[in-house]
């Protein structure tokens, strides 16, 4: 079934998704489904959150994606061990035929997101199929790929978008309509639901649709850089030259896109603003969150705009002196880069007038979450930068550019719960 790719009229080939017999969880064996499923390994928040995972059931699936031992290789192997324990125990199944899968999420409060999970052909970024926008961490993809190393699995699917509207968002919906392989329901309040598609005519109008579409990874640059790194370590052909993602039609089904805030620690809010005197325009706002939110958002229509947080109040800052942007910013780039929040908070704030270093853990903090990035700024005495989401065709269009935007400048999703299917590569 692997033809996508090679039915597209033009020179460059397309998405190429095959196939797989996923893993997936016995639910006789385990509490619930949902008490086995965890964000993924990016999201999860320690210590209290992992914590919380691996007390719900002793088979959670953050024990194989956040393996806890003295060092990081005792960490791998315990994961690895975990794995096939699981699977010769039964509480782990392997799907009789190969597959793709169909999976949804919705929150009952209006947002449903479907797409289709696979095994996706690993491509560089030269060839303008998947399209990364963030750069990677070296040490991050050494971590996750000896992880994949131990367990030989991809143990969770990245998120991918496509602009399609075509034949496969077709499939997805048709078979929406059936009774599903699974369902349940999180925590959170979010409702998963899993099906198999294994119909050979059904996943070939898929592979077909796909063939003409590249697609923008919403979330899992690292773990797409691993599977990068993994190809090239085994001779083609070969399982590696596939990995597990979620592809989303963003056409039929919008992400939310939202900003990812900074906390600064170990710069009071006081002294924040006094190194903004001349520099940006400077209000302060005694509004309770969602309000202080509503006023950087009108704010941000005009130009770049932050709120700044963690004395009690919110401080919007507007306006940037164009002197300050023309010197820090790097001329170089296209002027959707250059004119980006995250860019002129990095170049401009971090760097010029703050002096901070932002891939120092010690001095800056990425957090998804508004209201906690307050709150710890209040607790810690530090400052809390409050960004406005960017849309997803400046992302995308950027994308498209060979341009990699400042990093945790974007939060795409709801992202997949990991736990509902794995993808083994011995199999």
């Amino acid at each position: 079934m692997n033809t996508a790719g090679h039915s597209e009229a033009t020179t460059r080939r397309g998405l190429e998704l095959t196939p797989f017999r996923g893993l997936r969880y016995d639910p006789d064996r385990v509490g619930s489904l949902a008490a086995v499923t965890s964000p993924p390994y990016d999201v999860v928040v320690r210590p209290d959150g992992l914590h919380h995972l691996q007390s719900a059931d002793p088979h959670n699936i953050v024990r194989l994606i956040l393996p806890q031992a003295g060092t990081p290789s005792a960490g791998n192997e315990q994961a690895a061990d975990a794995l096939r324990r699981w699977l010769d125990e039964g509480v782990l199944t392997t799907d009789p035929e190969p597959g793709l899968y169909v999976y949804e999420q919705s929150d009952g409060d209006g947002m449903l997101q479907r797409g289709i999970i696979g095994a996706l052909r690993v491509t560089d970024p030269g060839e303008g199929i998947v399209l990364p926008h963030e750069d990677v961490m070296a040490p991050v993809v050494a971590d996750r790929a000896a992880l994949m190393r131990a367990t030989a699995a991809n143990l969770e699917p990245l998120l991918l978008t496509y602009r399609g509207d075509g034949s496969a968002s077709d499939v997805v919906e048709h078979t929406a309509a059936r009774p599903p392989l699974l369902a349940t329901t999180t925590e959170d309040g979010f409702q998963h639901r899993l099906w198999s598609l294994t119909d050979p005519a059904e996943v070939a109008l898929v592979q077909s649709d796909l063939a003409q579409r590249q697609a923008l990874i919403a979330d899992g640059h690292h773990r797409w850089a691993t599977y990068l790194r993994l190809r090239a370590e085994h001779p083609s052909p070969s399982p590696w030259d596939y990995g597990l993602v979620l592809l989303v039609d963003t056409v039929r089904y919008p992400l939310r896109v939202r900003a990812i805030h900074r906390l600064l620690h170990g710069l009071p809010v006081a002294d924040a603003l006094a190194s903004l005197d001349g520099l940006f325009r400077v209000r302060r706002l005694e509004v309770p969150l969602p309000e202080a939110q509503a006023a950087l958002a009108d704010a941000a229509h005009a130009g770049n705009a932050f709120l700044l947080a963690g004395d009690g109040a919110f401080h919007l800052i507007d306006r940037p002196d164009p002197d300050l942007l023309a010197r820090t910013i790097p001329a170089d780039r296209p002027a959707a880069w250059r004119a980006l929040d995250a860019t002129v908070l990095h170049a401009a704030l971090l760097d010029h007038v703050w002096g901070i270093p932002e891939d120092s853990s010690a001095h800056v903090a990425y957090i998804h979450d508004t209201a906690a990035t307050v709150e710890k700024a209040e607790q810690k005495g530090g400052t809390a930068v409050l960004l406005h989401p960017v849309r997803e065709e400046v992302v995308r269009e950027l994308a498209r550019q060979g341009v990699t935007m400042p990093r945790k400048s974007t939060s795409f999703g709801p992202k997949p719960a990991s736990g509902l299917v794995l993808r083994a590569l011995d199999l």
